[in-house]
């Protein structure tokens, strides 16, 4: 059994030629610069930083107000709501008041996710817009 010389096949590493994975890459990374602005997203508009806040009015007399508690109780309009019932409420609601647009109040310490439940609910029912209603810090 010969020994291996020095220099040969079995003391070399092999060699990974990457040229073709970055090439890809580029490719891939092009395209998501391509595509992402064409992707429709949720977007919240807030204010402009240093705009007068006494110029802002809301409409405190909207007839459908939805208050988020700090315990995740649901009132619609004063009256209590549970999440089972809520969808069946909005659309009588909305069909007393088919041009109003809800106004939101979510307490701080309640969930995202009953926000998130309330959201999807007011989308389901047919209303395109709500106002969300923050109280200053």
């Amino acid at each position: 059994m010969p020994l291996a010389k020095r220099g040969s096949s079995l003391d070399t590493e092999p060699v990974i030629n990457i040229t073709p994975l970055i090439d890809v890459v580029f490719v891939i990374l092009i395209a998501f610069i391509i595509i992402a602005p064409l992707l429709e997203k949720e977007q919240v508009h807030l204010a402009q930083a240093g705009i007068n806040h006494e110029s802002i009015s809301i409409n405190s007399q909207s007839p459908i107000q939805i208050h988020v508690r700090e315990d995740n109780t649901l009132l619609l309009n004063g009256i209590v709501v549970s999440s089972e019932d809520l969808a069946s409420e909005l659309i009588k609601t909305r069909q007393l008041y088919p041009q109003a647009r809800p106004q939101v109040f979510h307490d701080k310490q309640a969930h995202f996710g009953t926000y998130q439940r309330l959201k999807n609910c007011l989308e389901q029912t047919g209303f395109e817009e709500m106002d969300i209603v923050l109280a200053p810090s």
